[in-house]
């Protein structure tokens, strides 16, 4: 079954709409609290792969510290992490991957002294479904300044959803998954008040989803 307005093949996704629920499953008692898959499930996979692969170029025989920023990025960064993992398997190519999870307001963990860092974290401008400085970059920043104090070797960038706002992110993120407009969305762990962090695909948050779940 296809739609018949295909999802744009690129990473940026310009005004693209969403495909229509009925294309798709999800939880029931979501029904009337999103207006569309906005990026299925399937194409979330294919791009982490993509990105993976980017990994796997760059980095050669290295170790490999990630850290994943909690709580949105859980996800993102456990598929990343295994399709890294199964790259290695499948080449003459092996990657020792460690990973630890973060909060960003507590990081003073003495033991990212590895050689090499990956900074992981899912959306660049929403964080626990609320809107947070990554749009700016400010909070990046600081991370990524604190991090360097353990003089690594290297450190990367990689963000699934990086969003077109004003003075976005984008410059510090090396590995892109996607370009989205400014739009709300939720699932694949982003939530909106600790809701929809079940749905497995990125959709578009309704009026009424936004009202129901509201503090």
């Amino acid at each position: 079954i296809t739609s018949t307005r295909p999802c744009p093949s690129s990473s940026r996704l310009h005004d693209w709409p969403g495909y229509s629920l009925d294309l798709f499953t999800y939880p029931e008692h979501y029904h009337d609290d999103i207006e569309s898959v906005y990026i299925p499930h399937g194409v979330i996979m294919n791009r982490t792969e993509r990105l993976a692969h980017y990994i796997m170029n760059d980095f050669q025989d290295d170790n490999i510290m990630v850290l994943c920023v909690l709580k949105g990025g859980y996800k993102f960064c456990a598929d990343l992490v295994e399709f890294i993992k199964i790259l290695g398997r499948n080449s003459n190519k092996y990657l020792e991957t460690r990973v630890e999870f973060i909060r960003l307001k507590s990081y003073l963990n003495d033991q990212s002294t590895e050689d090499l860092h990956i900074i992981g974290c899912q959306d660049l401008s929403f964080l626990r479904g609320k809107v947070c400085d990554f749009d700016t970059g400010k909070t990046m920043k600081a991370l990524l300044k604190h991090v360097e104090t353990f003089e690594p070797k290297m450190v990367k960038v990689a963000g699934l959803l990086v969003k077109r706002v004003p003075n976005m992110a984008e410059s510090l993120t090396d590995y892109v998954g996607f370009e989205i407009p400014n739009r709300f969305v939720v699932g694949y762990a982003l939530d909106y008040n600790e809701y929809f962090r079940d749905l497995n695909h990125i959709c578009v948050i309704s009026r009424t989803g936004k009202m129901k779940y509201k503090i």
